[in-house]
């Protein structure tokens, strides 16, 4: 053999010197059952690949939105929607968060009530009713003392129960959570920022840390009931019951007082005077008191939609749609902080999302932020809205508009409201919804517009989350844009 024809592999797979007939069969077996075991091994790999090629990606939403904008109702529409075994399964949870819900918003009148007969007795002349509001707003010579009588306080001596009610019902769901604050004193800013240290005001609504929003409460309770059942222990679950049933017949005999406070027309005029719309606030059924204090009470899906258990930090849900063009995948969805302590854990979220949801009140056009009294609310998410557009992060991620709250932009219109004393540019337009609506909705297109780092579509919905049946119609449309969407990101289009 010459040098230039030496191959090293020739040479390595060459049979041995002087092999038996023997040795050559044993040989040849090993060789092809090796060959075998290749073959199948390349079979797996190439299986494996066209699995993952074929698995779909899930689809990442994110909410973002100032508090109390409509995230978490969105997020329930979404579950009732497309994951309707799951939202049955958890639809009995909500019958506890809805008592609280109910007890919390006459505790919240009950504390008003103290503040308002105590004032009202000290001999002041000038006593008008307190307010939240400044002093300017509160015309004194027009307003006569609230007159208080006994049935005010026998109302409070009979509601008192509930005290002990809510503190049970909190205490079942773990401990209460605060708000993250910050010592920096800056105006209003989208990411980051903070509120003014002298200026922010302290929630005192009941709020849990979760990582996965009501599921952590939920499984706080379902893991109470099955440590009893491991344990054998039918004192500990027959204790448990009790203690359903007795805070359910409380609520169910204090139903009539209930009515009778919240139909009261000195307390009616004191909330009005205090400029406190216990109406407007999530988590409302004083007006529900005949359906829901009773002993047997179940939730609807509207119950559902419309409870609130507030809870702090980034929660991810993650749903298998059931139905709709993307019957079978898995949606991911984010439903973040929407407090301006919390805003600075958005951009996590940024990278890799599919599309957002912005979710706009803009029946808040004439209140102030919670956290900070100086912003109003509109304006912050006016200030939000043109972040999430120049976010460079975001550039060629699918953004939705939500104008929220259409409902009680309505009925605050009706109630004779004007737009234009908070919103000098809205000038001497009609003050009616189809005006305000189109010209909030051109004030949001025209920040994206003038924000984007690239031309993009502007999808906007006027929606009322807590209506069930026409929130699923837009929900239906969102399915779809997004569909496409994450479609042509694969490059299946």
């Amino acid at each position: 053999m010459n040098a230039a024809d030496f191959d090293p592999l020739t040479l390595a797979i060459a049979p041995p010197p002087n092999e038996t007939p023997t040795e050559r069969a044993d040989r040849e077996l090993a060789e092809a059952e090796a060959l075998r075991i290749s073959n199948e091994i390349d079979e797996q790999l190439r299986k494996e690949r066209e699995n993952e090629k074929k698995k779909k990606r899930p689809v990442k939403l994110l909410l973002l939105g100032q508090s109390e904008s409509g995230k978490t109702a969105t997020l329930k529409n979404f579950q009732l929607t497309y994951a309707k075994r799951e939202w049955i399964a958890e639809r009995n949870n909500w019958r506890a968060v809805i008592f609280l819900n109910l007890v919390r918003n006459v505790n919240n009148i009950l504390d008003i009530l103290n503040r308002e007969m105590a004032a009202a007795s000290l001999p002041s002349p000038d006593y008008i009713g307190s307010s939240d509001e400044s002093s300017e707003d509160i015309n004194s010579s027009s307003r006569p003392r609230l007159k208080f009588k006994e049935k005010h306080r026998l109302l409070k001596l009979r509601l008192g129960p509930l005290r002990r009610i809510q503190t049970d019902l909190e205490r079942r769901f773990g401990a209460t959570a605060l708000e993250p604050q910050s010592t920096s004193i800056t105006t209003a800013a989208p990411f980051g920022s903070e509120e003014s240290q002298s200026s922010r005001q302290s929630s005192k609504e009941f709020s849990i840390n979760s990582s996965n929003g009501w599921k952590s409460a939920f499984e706080k309770i379902r893991a109470m009931r099955a440590a009893a059942r491991a344990d054998g222990d039918a004192h500990a679950l027959r204790r448990l019951q009790e203690t359903d049933d007795e805070i359910a017949e409380v609520i169910a005999g204090c139903r009539d007082d209930v009515k009778a406070i919240w139909e009261d027309p000195t307390v009616r005029e004191m909330l009005s005077r205090g400029k406190t719309r216990v109406e407007d606030s999530a988590g409302f059924f004083l007006n529900d008191v005949d359906r829901i204090a009773v002993s047997n009470y179940e939730p609807t899906d509207d119950d559902v939609i419309r409870a609130r258990l507030r809870t702090l930090g980034v929660q991810e849900y993650r749903f298998i749609f059931e139905h709709g063009r993307t019957a079978g995948q898995e949606w991911r969805l984010y439903d973040v902080g929407g407090t301006r302590s919390s805003r600075a854990a958005w951009w996590p979220y940024f990278d890799d999302v599919n599309a957002i949801i912005f979710l706009a009140p803009i029946s808040c056009f004439d209140e102030k932020l919670a956290e900070d009294r100086r912003v109003n609310r509109l304006e912050d998410s006016f200030l939000l809205w043109r972040s999430v557009c120049d976010c460079k992060l975001l550039s060629r991620t699918q953004l939705i508009l939500f104008l929220n709250k259409c409902d009680l932009l309505q009925a605050k219109l009706q109630r004779g409201v004007r737009i234009r004393d908070s919103v000098p540019s809205f000038g001497d337009r009609r003050n009616d919804i189809s005006t305000a609506t189109r010209y909030f909705q051109q004030h949001f297109k025209e920040i994206l517009k003038q924000y984007s780092p690239v031309q993009r579509s502007f999808f906007v919905h006027l929606t009322s989350v807590i209506d069930t049946r026409s929130t699923a119609v837009t929900l239906g449309a969102v399915e779809e844009s997004i569909l496409r969407d994450h479609l042509r990101r694969a490059d299946l289009m």
